[in-house]
């Protein structure tokens, strides 16, 4: 097992509420890891501490041989972490090939980017990513008329184009159409190939998509992780976070009502 990351002892407090408190995680390479868990979880600091927008109070969070905790957010960038946030941002007055043009590894300012000439080798980049992420045809469209899901599409696109090893990704599937859903959930699926990946998500139907292995989170801390199989039917975790239907099993028993929360029809 070769691991990407791994966070102990990682603790992050707002004045003296406790928002994270994480013991141990960790991510293997190209594992997709999907993270659930209630409002106020600490799902989104755990991502800023990542990326070194949040410095925990104590911790260590190691990628490759280095503590990400030490570093600033352009050196976390240049380590290899991309993270993609729920709101996409992107250029909306650009064309889609002017985005990713953008977003390819280069050392220029905006408008040299954009007015030199770029190379076949950035041209073929730019080719295979727009095909990955579904967007070939719409190259030469502004962004600004693309569909939600279009968009959220081409800012992973613009995150890949930046070669990471490891992409973090806050609800990708947040006000997407079901048909959207499913094709980001099968492009994450492609790029977990030759990525590793780690998904905050509230709908059950997109995380039951994607999971592998889930980390619920609650009140900053892992309550616990495994099996989409394993999370569904773990009590604390229906008790704290699915919620309980009002059926009942053939021994009165309350069924986990795994849909019945977070998802686009709950």
């Amino acid at each position: 097992m070769n691991l990407i990351l791994q966070v102990e002892e990682v603790s992050v407090s707002f004045d003296g509420f406790k928002a994270l408190d994480i013991k141990y995680f960790e991510l293997e390479e190209r594992e997709l890891r999907v993270v659930i868990g209630p409002n106020g979880a600490g799902k989104t600091t755990f991502m800023d501490v990542l990326c070194g927008k949040t410095k925990p109070q104590t911790g260590s969070a190691i990628m490759a041989d280095k503590d990400l905790i030490k570093l600033n957010e352009k050196q976390i960038v240049d380590l290899g972490v991309g993270r993609k946030f729920q709101t996409p941002s992107v250029f909306g007055s650009l064309t889609v090939w002017d985005n990713l043009l953008l977003a390819s590894k280069s050392n220029r300012g905006i408008w040299s980017t954009l007015f030199h000439k770029p190379t076949e080798a950035m041209r073929d980049a730019i080719d295979r990513v727009a095909a990955t992420v579904g967007l070939t045809r719409h190259l030469s469209s502004v962004a600004a008329i693309l569909s939600h899901g279009q968009k959220q599409w081409l800012e992973i696109g613009m995150l890949i184009l930046q070669d990471p090893k490891l992409l973090l990704i806050d609800e990708p599937a947040a006000g997407m159409t079901d048909e959207e859903t499913e094709k980001t959930g099968e492009l994450l699926l492609e790029l977990a190939k030759r990525h590793s990946i780690i998904v905050i998500e509230h709908d059950m139907e997109f995380v039951r998509q994607l999971a592998r292995k889930v980390t619920v989170l609650c009140e900053g801390r892992i309550l616990t992780e495994g099996s989409m199989e394993k999370i569904q039917n773990d009590p604390e975790v229906i008790e704290r976070y699915l919620g309980r239907s009002k059926r009942r099993d053939e021994n009165g028993q309350p069924v986990a009502a795994v849909t019945a929360v977070g998802t686009k029809h709950g």
